[in-house]
């Protein structure tokens, strides 16, 4: 018995001393370089080689000495960081050649006294993750003087700005920008990325923002915005800051913009305005695009889409879009508030903004119609001249009930009108060349839109952590009224290009829109465990509407009366919607899981005011969605989600009623149209090494849809065409992308280095003469960047990559638009003796020839500027710039849609030269004020 106990006793050191000689250990001590004076209590890290992972830590004790037991071999780094020092950072390995790695007296730096003598930068951890938001550290990045947060997110690991503010971050389009989390001049995000001064941001946040009762409950609804979340430095809430900026230039253009902010605790105030026709509307990049206001929809699980004037049709109204296309003139204005009260229970964030924008400049449409008979090819030639003025008012408020209860109530409401004027002449050709036809049109309207919506959202939470209740109500209301002319003028030729026949249109048109939404929803969160809730929701919509459009033919000139009962129609819409919804979500340090379904029964009631005819259709919608979220390690995240939801035919899709405001395109409505299901699946990855300062990221997207909704289009000899969307239950037409993205710093310079690659794909289905055709497009991207700031000398930013596109259809396989093509951007300042700086940048853009496009396509725009500084904070500058110095602004893109291929070309702003004056205040700072 004895034997056996010293036997397993001796098996027992045995594996101890074995196990033991796997462990390792380092040591040390740390004192002041100059003074040689220990430093006690530094903080001693042992980090991970590989991914910047803590190992171990420990604090030196009061002699500056310390140990780090019980490490395993490998590859480590040692980091050694003391308040007011540089921090010293070391790689080593522990292997078997030592157990005990000595590093001796570690000399640390004051870093008032670093100058050539650096041991190693200062490793700020300027990206980390939280959850599914990327946090960046401004005070980690370089700005120079005065400059503006658009310059300090042009420095951020995947994050683009482009030429007109727009910004990319991870692939996506950035639609929203928050100033401590409240909204800022609303739809606006430019006048907060190019106005905000940068020296005043603390941290900026990137993340997917949800619905306010997605964000309450964690129940995705799939209403999410790429949002950017600027937070501002304590001691920058207090003063005043803003610019005023005049220039004057060749050919007539001008540009005037005036800024005023003052911020005082927990109150902000701004004012603005601006007159310009260079481009700068001060509408930014995303409110620009829907200057006219959007249209409405139904709940995103609801019944049918009811979109009023105000789109992009020529008759129906100009939506206010201007993407640099034409020659614009821009006066807008606008006022912002906010302000949390009564310690802090109560809030308010209002926007009034006024502005008009007049466009007008010419476009040239080449395109390539392919028909299982053939092709149609046809040079389209517009002018056009487009007004809109609009106004906006927007407030929410905010409230605490009581520690457990919170009211938030928003309300919105726009006035705009619209005015435009478009002549357009087009030719089509057969594939021979022969003449097809011709038709020289042109239209003119005006267009009055009033939308008004407002909410409330109540939350509650109850006394059991997790069990909670939310009510939300909302309405909005759109009223459009539309009126203009159509006249136009078509001839028809046969096979031998003679004249066969002419078509003469002289129409009075106008359309009446009304649609007024009221829905509620009310959730129930019921926690199971510490990690674990079910979620239940109900929600009950009513959507009534109207639409009343008619043209008129003329009984004697200027006499418009006679009604065309074929192109006229009055029909008014009712819609009942009922959702009920389960969910269940299971979150627990690192990990988060939700996923369940949401049920909707429509009732869909339309009835023809003319006839009395009555259509009536019922159906269920249904939304699974399923999403799973990992975060090993604060600068680690990888998302994975899947959503299924419908998609609803639109009015324009269903109404039994002809339109012709395209005399060579009419569409008419399929009241049999059911709705379509998407079902898609999103991917996101992000990591970040803080020592290394390397980041990388991954976004992904795939789609696919059951049941389509597709256009059938029918060419008859004389080149005109209908347009029918049907389901096309035999077919799932699908798209992807993905877009990866990897950057550093070079050593311990300033120069960051990042590789960029993206692939999209689309497949998709039409009829055309009744036969299916496949289109597939698939576009392949990559790029290297290379930016670098040194403050008060220079910065460099410049971008390079190619890109390559194949398409084609299966109607014509021997027809494609295959195409190379090459793309480069770039920017640079220097900072001259004297308070001088010189700026240009240039973009360059290659597009190759494609079979239907025989030439290729080259552009240049490089813009400069010298500009001088003046006063002691270098806040007056005088500067004297050229745009587009080589006079290559050429307007230029290529598309491929179903079966057509196009080319378009467009008028944009050219050479012009200007001197402008710019001052920059600012008087930001102080103790914060207490209310």
């Amino acid at each position: 018995m004895k034997f056996t106990i010293l036997l397993l006793l001796s098996c027992f050191l045995l594996t101890f001393s074995a196990f033991a000689q796997n462990l390792y250990s380092v040591k040390g001590s740390v004192a002041d370089t100059a003074s040689g004076s220990k430093l006690s209590n530094t903080s001693i890290s042992v980090l991970n080689a590989k991914d910047s992972t803590l190992v171990s830590f420990t604090r030196a004790n009061t002699t500056g000495a310390f140990t780090l037991p019980n490490l395993k071999k490998g590859k480590l780094i040692l980091l050694v960081t003391y308040p007011g020092y540089a921090d010293y950072v070391e790689r080593f390995t522990l292997d078997s050649a030592k157990s005990t790695r000595d590093f001796g007296r570690l000399s640390m730096i004051l870093k008032a006294k670093l100058l050539a003598d650096v041991i190693v930068k200062s490793s700020r951890a300027a990206m980390k993750m939280k959850g599914d938001t990327t946090e960046f550290d401004a005070k980690a990045f370089k700005v120079q003087p005065n400059a503006k947060v658009e310059d300090l997110l042009k420095q951020f690991p995947g994050i683009q700005v482009d030429k007109d503010g727009k910004i990319t971050a991870q692939g996506q389009t950035v639609t929203k920008v928050l100033v401590d989390g409240e909204e800022f001049f609303g739809d606006d995000p430019t006048l907060v990325t190019k106005n905000l001064r940068a020296d005043m941001v603390d941290k900026v946040q990137l993340y997917d923002k949800a619905s306010d009762q997605a964000a309450f409950t964690g129940i995705d609804d799939g209403k999410k915005a790429k949002t950017l979340n600027i937070q501002l430095k304590a001691d920058k809430k207090n003063g005043y800051f803003g610019k005023l900026d005049g220039g004057v230039g060749t050919d007539g253009y001008y540009s005037g913009q005036a800024l005023y902010n003052k911020f005082k605790a927990k109150e902000k105030f701004s004012a603005y305005a601006i007159v310009a026709n260079t481009g700068k509307t001060g509408l930014g990049w995303q409110d620009s695009q829907k200057y006219g206001g959007s249209n409405l929809e139904v709940t995103d699980d609801g019944g049918l889409m009811f979109t009023g004037s105000g789109g992009e049709d020529a008759i129906e109204g100009w939506s206010g879009q201007y993407g640099g296309q034409g020659i614009p003139l821009a006066r807008t204005g606008g006022v912002h508030y906010d302000s949390k009260f009564n310690k802090d229970k109560e809030s308010i964030n209002a926007n009034y903004k006024i502005g008009s924008l007049e466009v007008n400049g010419t476009n040239n449409t080449l395109s390539q119609n392919n028909l299982p008979t053939g092709t149609i090819n046809t040079d389209a030639n517009q002018k056009y001249d487009n007004y809109i003025f609009r106004q906006k008012l927007d407030a929410t408020y905010q409230v605490k009930l009581d520690t457990t209860s919170n009211l938030k109530i928003m309300t919105d409401g726009t006035l705009k009108n619209s005015k435009t004027n478009n002549s357009n002449v087009t030719k089509s050709t057969r594939g021979d060349g022969s003449a097809l036809n011709d038709n020289n049109s042109n239209t003119t309207n005006n267009s009055n839109n009033q939308i008004f919506n407002a909410s409330a959202f109540y939350t509650k939470k109850f006394k059991k952590k997790g069990r909670t209740i939310s009510v939300l109500i909302s309405e909005s209301y759109n009223e459009g009224d539309s009126k203009g002319f159509l006249k136009s003028d078509a001839n028809f030729y046969d096979d031998k290009g003679k004249l066969d026949s002419t078509q003469h249109i002289d129409q009075y048109k106008t359309n009446k829109t009304k649609s007024n939404i009221i829905t509620s929803n009310i959730t129930y969160t019921e926690p199971l465990s510490k990690a674990s809730s079910l979620i239940f929701n109900y929600s009950i919509g009513v959507d009534n509407g109207t639409s009343d459009r008619k043209s008129f033919n003329p009984s004697s000139p200027g006499n418009y009366n006679v009604l065309v009962d074929s192109l006229s129609n009055n029909f008014k819409l009712n819609q009942l919607s009922n959702q009920v919804g389960a969910f269940y979500n299971f979150k627990k340090k690192k990990i988060t899981v939700n996923f369940g379904t949401k049920v909707t029964a429509v009732n869909f009631n339309q009835v023809d005011e003319a006839t009395n005819y009555e259509f009536k259709r019922n159906f269920v919608n249904w939304n699974p969605q399923v999403r799973f979220q990992y975060r090993p390690s604060q600068q680690k995240y990888f998302g994975l989600s899947y959503r299924g939801s419908p998609t609803q035919p639109t009015i324009d899709q269903i109404q039994p009623v002809a339109v012709n405001n395209d005399p060579l395109l009419i569409v008419i409505g399929n009241q049999a149209l059911k709705p379509s299901f998407q079902n898609s699946f999103n991917l996101n990855y992000n990591s970040y090494k803080v020592l290394s300062g390397m980041s990388f990221y991954v976004y992904g997207n795939y789609s696919y849809t059951s049941n389509p909704i597709v256009s059938n289009q029918v060419t008859n000899s004389a080149g005109k065409s209908t347009i029918q969307y049907i389901n096309l239950d035999t077919k799932q037409p699908s798209s992807f992308y993905l877009d990866a993205s990897v950057g550093r710093k070079i050593g311990h310079t300033d120069l960051n280095i990042g590789l960029n690659g993206n692939v999209s794909g689309n497949n998709s289905y039409n009829l055309s003469n009744s036969a299916l055709n496949f289109t597939k497009s698939n576009t392949y991207t990559g790029g290297i960047q290379a930016y670098e700031y040194i403050q008060k000398k220079f910065d460099f930013n410049v971008f390079f990559g190619p890109n390559y596109t194949v398409s084609g259809s299966s109607l014509q396989p021997n027809i494609n638009s295959n195409g190379r093509g090459f793309s480069a951007r770039g920017s640079f300042t220097i900072y001259l003796p004297g308070k001088f700086q010189l700026a240009s940048d240039a973009d360059y853009l290659y597009k190759a020839k494609t079979q239907t496009f025989n030439s290729d396509f080259h552009r240049t725009l490089v813009n400069a500027s010298l500009s001088k500084t003046f006063l002691k904070e270098d806040n007056l500058k005088f500067t004297l710039a050229g745009n587009d110095l080589l006079d290559q602004n050429k307007g230029f893109d290529r598309s491929v849609n179903n079966n057509y291929i196009t080319q378009n070309t467009y008028t944009t702003i050219r050479r012009y030269f200007m001197f402008s004056v710019t001052w920059d205040f600012n008087s930001m700072g102080g103790p914060a004020v207490k209310k």
